[in-house]
C-alpha cells in the first residue's frame, strides 16, 4: 500500500511526523477518510481525535483542538491550535477540566460563557477518548 507524509504541528512544536496509509479527522462538514493521492484539500477541523494509520493496522490517535488540515500531493499538514499523543495528556487533569465544564454548563448563570465553557469540554473530552 502506498504511503504519505503526515505531520500535526502547533505554534509550539511538531506533535506527530510519520509515514502513513491513511488519515482520519472531523472536518466542520462531518469525518475526512484521506488517502495517499487525495485531491489538494484545505479543511478546518472540529475538537476531535485525528486517526493516523500506520503500517501493520497500527492506528496513532492525536487529541486536536480546531485548525485545519492541508492535503496536498502525498503530505498532509494538520495545523492545530492544540495536539497532545496519549502519552502527553494528563488525565487526571483533562477529568477535573470537564468537571468545572460540566458545573458551568449545569448552573445557567446568564454571566457564564457558554461557548467558552462547551468548547473547554470538548476539549477535555477529545483528551480523555485519546488517553484511554
Amino acid at each position: 500500500m502506498s504511503k504519505m507524509t503526515v505531520e500535526v504541528v502547533t505554534p509550539e512544536r511538531v506533535v506527530y511526523s510519520g509515514q502513513a496509509e491513511m488519515v482520519i479527522a472531523r472536518g466542520v462538514q462531518g469525518d475526512l477518510g484521506i488517502l495517499p493521492n487525495h485531491m489538494p484539500l484545505v479543511t478546518p477541523l472540529k475538537t476531535a481525535p485525528v486517526r493516523i494509520k500506520v503500517e501493520g493496522g497500527q492506528e496513532v490517535r492525536v487529541a486536536v483542538s480546531g485548525g485545519f488540515m492541508e492535503v496536498r500531493g502525498d503530505k498532509v499538514t494538520i495545523l492545530a491550535e492544540t495536539a497532545e499523543l496519549p502519552g502527553d495528556i494528563d488525565v487526571e487533569r483533562a477529568k477535573a477540566a470537564k468537571e468545572r465544564a460540566e458545573k458551568r454548563l449545569s448552573e445557567k448563570y446568564p454571566e457564564i460563557d457558554v461557548e467558552r465553557a462547551e468548547r473547554a469540554l470538548q476539549r477535555a473530552l477529545v483528551r480523555l477518548d485519546v488517553a484511554k
